[in-house]
């Protein structure tokens, strides 16, 4: 990366938002100019980037708009329906972390590891996954080979995946955020129940995945928990493939598969843990085993810090390859 990019954060003020901050000094991404904009509310606090302090502003219709290339939204699907259009109308690239965009047909849906060569030719509107989902397909990428024939996920995921609102629950031991105590429960709901009884949560993972690996007809079913964890999310993986394997191989596989680390070794109680991925980049992969249960099946422990990997460094690494295929 050559040049330097004028870059605005939307929701800047937000737990993703100030993550996305510090993830773009870490990666010393080229930014001529970093532009910061949240609600009314948090207009006119000021943010420290490279030594420098930066005021948001209020976001309003005529904020995004030219020397702006690249904005990265982290505000909610309201503001991304009403505000990326307009963006995108001014030849902004958006990097989208809410849920609105991402099964549009006409969206690219981005994890790069997987499908950066989609940003070559990119939507004007690139949506960023669920932060569950970008942690499971990285590894189901690996076994893509094998054919992949069903999918099951159970999650364990942290309070900050709901926001400042869900850590506070967490913190302060209220329920403003969560319908029942997070202190002593895992709770079996993660975002509203749909007609079907799953969650949107669980919706989102299968419908994602699906889009994501380019198996649209792939049998998926998912049960997402919330658990009295600050950061990083855990999901349970069974998966059936339509080969037969050998686990060496298959650990092989996925310790190919890039920014995915194998933690597996039982003997020595190694596996992946959430307090061990925190402000981590990479999935972490263990409790690789076979399920005798069905043929061809395997079980994996997945590990990924939500906020980073889950959110915003993909986010990150989109506009990075944006910058890398010169379309800014």
């Amino acid at each position: 990366m050559t040049h330097k990019i004028h870059l605005a954060i939307v929701g800047a003020s937000g737990v993703v938002g100030s993550k996305m901050i510090e993830v773009l000094e870490e990666r010393q991404f080229p930014i001529e100019k970093l532009y910061l904009f949240a609600s009314k509310r948090s207009a006119g606090k000021t943010v420290t980037f490279k030594g420098e302090d930066i005021e948001i502003q209020e976001l309003t219709e005529d904020s995004l708009k030219a020397p702006i290339q690249i904005a990265l939204f982290s505000a909610g699907g309201s503001i991304s329906e009403k505000f990326a259009p307009i963006a995108a109308a001014e030849g902004i690239y958006v990097v989208d972390n809410s849920s609105f965009w991402r099964m549009n047909p006409e969206i690219d849906l981005i994890v790069p590891e997987i499908n950066h060569d989609q940003l070559k030719h990119p939507s004007q509107i690139i949506a960023n996954p669920n932060c569950s989902t970008i942690q499971s397909v990285l590894p189901l990428s690996g076994l893509t080979k094998y054919g992949i024939k069903r999918v099951v996920y159970n999650t364990y995921q942290a309070v900050s995946g709901a926001g400042q609102a869900g850590i506070n629950d967490l913190v302060n031991k209220t329920t403003d955020n969560f319908p029942y105590s997070i202190n002593d429960n895992v709770i079996p709901q993660i975002d509203v129940f749909l007609e079907d009884g799953y969650t949107k949560e669980e919706n989102k993972m299968i419908e994602e995945t699906r889009k994501i690996l380019g198996i649209p007809n792939l049998p998926i079913t998912a049960t997402a928990v919330r658990v009295p964890i600050h950061t990083s999310h855990a999901v349970s993986i069974n998966v059936e493939l339509e080969q037969p394997f050998d686990l060496d191989t298959i650990r092989q596989d996925l310790s190919n598969v890039e920014n995915v680390v194998i933690v597996d070794n039982p003997s020595q109680l190694e596996y992946p843990l959430q307090s061990k991925a925190v402000n981590r980049d990479e999935v972490f992969v263990g409790r690789i085993r076979r399920d005798a249960s069905v043929e061809n099946g395997l079980n994996l422990w997945v590990v990924s810090d939500n906020l980073r990997k889950g959110a915003a460094t993909n986010t990150i690494q989109i506009a990075e390859e944006l910058v890398k295929n010169g379309l800014v």
